[in-house]
């Protein structure tokens, strides 16, 4: 049996073993047991650890063709593609013949002799997939941390590797500076020290070889972003992946110089070919086939689906270590409740009721769609937000210190007019061009509305406001398809941060009620205090939304048997005072309020709980609008 040594630095010679054991028992099904083979070494404890992760580790320090993991984002489907998945070789001294297997692998072996009976054509998908987007820096921080894998530099292929670190690839996202501009969210203070001890750094002097880089445009969704995009190769269950689908993929890592070779063999020959011979264009080839020192290409063994990206959680769902950690984290859920309820207080400016709501808006999350209706979204209005000392900033900092994924969006009218929210379909290149609006699910997006100023939104910005709307109102994205539009399905948490009202529909609105006077309220934001990185009460706040979020819920007939005669006792009193919008929302916030006390089902308690928090935001937004009479 291979060792760990074998398994993760010589893949390929495990697969290679299996496919020579195969000859004499063509019906082994060797393909399968390779597969197997590799997920059972991963269920052993802690071995995932031990696999180098391309998150965290340069290229130059990977070595070509060992097993690596990635957690990532699918961005792009291309279309299917065949290989020789067995070819027969001919040695030219002895004229020997060798049957070679071509699973895993990009290039073949030299020697192949192409009028072998043998030879059989197999089929892959690939996926582009870049980092998951928005993808916070304490995450990153914890994900390295926890790697055990031990690597040096590799120095198998450096005369024709570019050496370059993550960092330094920002250049090569190509998108035009005043998309980067127009999200450059407020940077939380703990950013700048990217992945701490795994910190991206090159110990070599960089290569000359940077043509590429200058016109590569690694297509993230979110101007910005740092770190590797992969070609990743599918062998089987493709059906089984979704688009915006978040996965941590095992493979092989493939950086041969051959193909950045065949890549410009390719480009110098359409220029001689007749272009109606050529299946692609060039801007395609240029696309599906960029440098492997740039985009490596990943060649799946096995991935996992992720339902969130939070380290500090177990990644699998049904392991006995997870129904242990889940049962000591609900038994705390209601003291660490009442922890986070106070910090989220203090950052309100002493608004108790606007923190409670703001809790429920962390652990929203859709559950189940009934036909067009997304159930469990819960987008909040925070109104009367302060436009002082960047008060809007400094609350988003604090979100981005508690969730794995969030996004920064300032609502200037100029940002409105020229950034791209939706993905659209390049026909010349064949490839769907992101947008900020790509996002995995459970991503927290901040609309920051204080932004807004009085001028014409042009036919981008009309665009783009209605893209908000829509994924606000029905989770949903429609893509550009040039000729027509295709739906998305989405889960994103939206939170809008404005003076007045917004002007994009929400599900709750909160009006910001500061027990802070006017003139103190610069002095206090300047005081207001975030919680250190590395604060164990922080982390307590981390799994406690995650887990929140994760949890299953019900509602019992004789509860439901309740609720309903309350909503006609209400009804009787005055029908106008409660309508079927109002009782959806409350059964909205019973449900959130059962799930951050850690609670699976709806109690008695929590319904009035929620009735009545119900009733002061209510009466709170009725005295509003006394106030503000131009307030809608």
């Amino acid at each position: 049996m291979p060792s760990t040594h074998d398994w993760i630095n010589d893949p390929v010679g495990v697969v290679e073993g299996m496919f020579a054991a195969s000859q004499s028992n063509p019906s082994s099904g060797w393909e399968a047991r390779a597969v197997e083979f590799f997920k059972d070494r991963l269920k052993e404890k802690d071995a995932h650890t031990l696999v180098p992760s391309l998150n965290d580790i340069p290229m130059h320090y990977l070595k070509p063709n060992s097993l690596v993991k990635f957690r990532c984002f699918i961005q792009d489907m291309f279309d299917p593609e065949f290989y020789m998945g067995v070819y027969e070789t001919v040695d030219p001294a002895t004229q020997a013949k060798t049957l070679r297997c071509g699973k895993y692998k990009d290039v073949t072996e030299c020697g192949v002799d192409f009028n072998s009976k043998n030879t059989v054509t197999a089929e892959r998908q690939t996926f582009y997939c870049v980092p998951i987007p928005g993808e916070n820096p304490w995450v990153k921080e914890r994900y390295a941390n926890s790697s055990q894998a031990r690597v040096v530099p590799s120095t198998s292929y450096v005369p024709s590797r570019q050496k370059r670190s993550y960092e330094e690839d920002d250049d090569m996202d190509t998108q035009p500076q005043k998309q980067r501009e127009a999200h450059a969210g407020p940077q939380s203070p703990t950013e700048h020290h990217g992945n701490g001890d795994c910190k991206r750094q090159e110990t070599e002097a960089p290569s000359s070889q940077t043509t590429s880089a200058s016109h590569l445009d690694l297509n993230f969704p979110l101007p910005g972003e740092k770190g590797p995009s992969c070609l990743v190769k599918v062998y089987e269950d493709w059906d089984s992946f979704k688009l915006n689908d978040m996965l941590e993929v095992y493979g092989i890592l493939s950086v041969s110089p051959a193909l950045s070779a065949l890549a410009d063999e390719k480009d110098a020959s359409a220029n001689l070919l007749d272009p109606t011979e050529s299946m692609e264009t060039a801007e395609e080839q240029r696309v599906h086939c960029p440098p492997a020192s740039l985009v490596p290409r990943l060649h799946m063994l096995y991935a996992k689906q992720l339902q969130h990206n939070n380290p500090l959680l177990p990644s699998a769902a049904t392991s006995e270590d997870s129904s242990a950690f889940l049962a000591s984290t609900l038994s705390e859920m209601p003291s660490v409740r009442e922890e986070l309820l106070a910090y989220l207080t203090h950052v309100l400016l002493g608004d108790a009721l606007a923190a409670e709501y703001l809790i429920l808006h962390l652990i929203s999350n859709v559950y189940v769609r009934r036909d067009v209706l997304p159930l469990g979204k819960f987008t909040l209005n925070m109104s009367g937000c302060p436009t002082v000392a960047s008060y809007t900033e400094r609350l988003y900092q604090i979100i981005q210190q508690l969730v794995p994924s969030s996004h920064y969006l300032g609502m200037s009218l100029q940002n409105m007019n020229q950034i791209r929210l939706v993905p659209k379909k390049d026909y010349v290149a064949n490839r769907l061009v992101s947008g900020a609006l790509q996002l995995a699910k459970n991503t927290s997006l901040y609309l920051d509305e204080t932004q807004l100023e009085q001028g014409q939104l042009d036919t981008t910005g009309v665009r783009n406001v209605t893209a908000l709307g829509n994924l606000i109102s029905w989770q949903k994205v429609d893509y550009d398809f040039n000729y027509h539009q295709m739906e998305f399905p989405c889960n994103i948490n939206v939170l809008i941060a404005s003076e007045g009202r917004s002007l994009l529909p929400s599900d709750c609105q909160i009006h910001l009620q500061t027990q802070v006077a006017q003139s103190h309220l610069e002095e206090y934001l300047s005081t207001m205090h975030m919680l250190s990185q590395a604060s164990s009460q922080l982390n307590k706040f981390r799994i406690y939304l995650s887990v929140a979020r994760l949890l299953d819920y019900s509602i019992s007939d004789e509860v439901t048997k309740s609720v309903e005669d309350d909503f006609v006792d209400m009804r009787k009193d005055d029908p106008q005072s409660i309508s079927a919008e109002d009782l959806h929302r409350m059964l909205v916030v019973a449900r959130l309020l059962s799930l951050s006390q850690g609670q699976t089902s709806l109690s008695r308690d929590s319904w009035l709980r929620a009735k009545h928090i119900e009733a002061l935001r209510r009466s709170r937004m009725e005295q509003h609008k006394c106030v503000n009479g131009n307030e809608p």
